[in-house]
């Protein structure tokens, strides 16, 4: 067998000239833990944890986790840096919120459709070596707004970070048919979608840590600034170990967009949603993975000031909230990968979806009886001490526990589908809807507050409801699942 190649190539015109072999569909001999699995009874092909310990996975899924890391770790030194330590005007702080999120999140409106594109055109493993070698010079820049206090350079970065994660964002899943057996995919997409929330919270943890206050009252970021150059750096080693996933060669959908790339924004964006519009299945899981994204960000909006406004507690109340809500996710995922014994399927995401709605109901129910609290904000012992805040946490959990095991199976049922020859282009067109999703969702959010005066409890009860939209969407999937090939209307 040849050897992986692990040198980075700096230019896309280069991909076409010089194709990876094919990876061996049969696994390889490179850990003994592979023909353990294969020898064990039939149970433990389920249990997706030996995948961490195979060349066919691991590398990307280091290579994924290090980035969603580095991208929270770089985000959180950068908010925490300029409302803290940059401007003193709390109007300017919402501003630069409102701008930062839309630069970050514009990328996967505009440039999903070419991401996945390149995907699909061209071998995942090489691409993946070229976005983490950018990731490299964009942390450049990064360190360099948090040493200087740069807020340009800081938004050039942040919008260079949204440009990584659009063309890297299909390859995660999308590279995982090539690599993996049909049994193993919903185990990896589930691990993947644990680890991402993992790095969440400790690239936000460590954000937090690393931005510190001087004796003079002034604030800094040196050490963060290391820290995000030293992780895109792992993150660059760790994607050259990722195997070759050159172009597959399998027949497409009928009315599907050839495989080539259209450099036209706007038109391209458009044709591949509108592709994914034909094939019936492709819709409800869309619908449903865009649904849960939307109520995510709902929910992610909400944490801070319900947790100082409602519940009376400070920030490190609001960060175990994150840790609890991360942890569920990251549980869920794994979990409905045991259930399902490594079968794609959406037959546990209707339940799932209503489970976060009975959790989300309930967890509305505390805080609009939630005492109301006149002192200073709690600490989280003083907060965990208060009646009911373990059920609180119990709900938070549930919510994300029952989050995790919704969305994992849609991955895995998106990137199974189709073709491989149309995966990455197919995640592609969910990124945009997604996206659009999440803006609509917090655009609502933002106006049904300002001018309906609903409160940030009742917002709960409004991600509740949408919960049910949800189990239908789950529902209409599952029913759909009579065969395997992407029927179309």
């Amino acid at each position: 067998m040849r050897p992986y190649s692990t040198g980075a190539q700096v230019s896309l015109n280069s991909l076409s000239k010089h194709q990876s072999p094919p990876l061996p569909r049969q696994r390889q001999p490179l850990q003994r833990a592979d023909d353990f699995a294969a020898a064990a009874p039939r149970f433990l092909m389920h249990d997706a944890i030996h995948l961490v310990r195979t060349r066919r996975f691991l590398p990307i899924f280091v290579t994924q986790f290090l980035g969603a890391f580095n991208d929270n770790l770089f985000r959180t030194a950068m908010v925490l840096l300029v409302i803290y330590g940059i401007y003193r005007d709390a109007e300017q702080e919402a501003t630069f919120s409102a701008v930062a999120g839309g630069l970050f999140i514009a990328p996967f409106f505009l440039l999903s459709a070419l991401a996945g594109q390149l995907a699909d055109a061209h071998d995942k493993a090489r691409i993946v070596r070229i976005v983490k070698t950018a990731e490299i010079a964009i942390m450049v820049f990064g360190a360099a707004g948090l040493l200087l206090h740069n807020i340009p350079l800081l938004l050039v970065a942040l919008t260079a970070m949204g440009v990584h994660s659009t063309f890297f964002g299909p390859i995660k899943y999308a590279i995982l048919p090539q690599h993996l057996e049909s049994d193993e995919v919903l185990g990896g997409t589930g691990l993947v979608e644990a680890g991402t929330y993992i790095a969440i919270l400790g690239g936000t943890l460590l954000g937090g840590l690393l931005v510190l206050q001087r004796a003079d009252g002034r604030y800094h970021a040196e050490l963060a600034a290391i820290a995000v150059l030293l992780v895109a750096v792992a993150g660059r080693i760790a994607g050259g170990f990722v195997p070759p996933a050159p172009p597959a060669d399998d027949p497409e959908i009928p009315g599907f967009p050839k495989r080539g790339m259209d450099w036209h924004i706007v038109r391209a964006s458009i044709t591949l949603v509108s592709a994914i519009l034909h094939v019936r299945r492709l819709v409800f899981a869309v619908l449903s993975i865009s649904f849960f994204w939307a109520m995510g960000a709902v929910l992610a909006a909400q944490f801070p000031p319900l947790v100082k406004n409602s519940l009376g507690s400070d920030q490190t109340v609001a960060t175990l909230f994150l840790a609890v809500f991360s942890v569920g996710v990251a549980i869920g995922s794994v979990l409905v990968n045991l259930l399902l014994k490594g079968k794609v399927s959406a037959r546990y995401s209707p339940v799932s979806a209503l489970a976060m709605g009975v959790f989300v109901l309930d967890l509305f129910r505390r805080v609009r009886g939630w005492p109301v609290n006149g002192g200073e904000l709690h600490s989280i012992g003083a907060f965990l001490e208060l009646s009911n805040s373990w059920m609180v946490l119990v709900d938070l959990l549930g919510v994300a526990i029952a989050g995790g095991m919704f969305v994992v199976p849609l991955y895995a049922f998106l990137t199974t589908t189709v073709p491989k020859s149309e995966t990455a282009r197919t995640i592609a067109a969910n990124n945009i809807v997604n996206a659009g999703f999440m803006v609509a969702a917090t655009g609502i959010l933002a106006v049904a507050i300002g001018f309906f005066e609903i409160t940030v409890a009742d917002s709960l009860l409004i991600v509740a409801v949408a919960s049910i939209i949800a189990a239908w969407l789950g529902w209409k999937l599952y029913q759909s699942e009579d065969g395997r090939s992407a029927d179309q209307d």
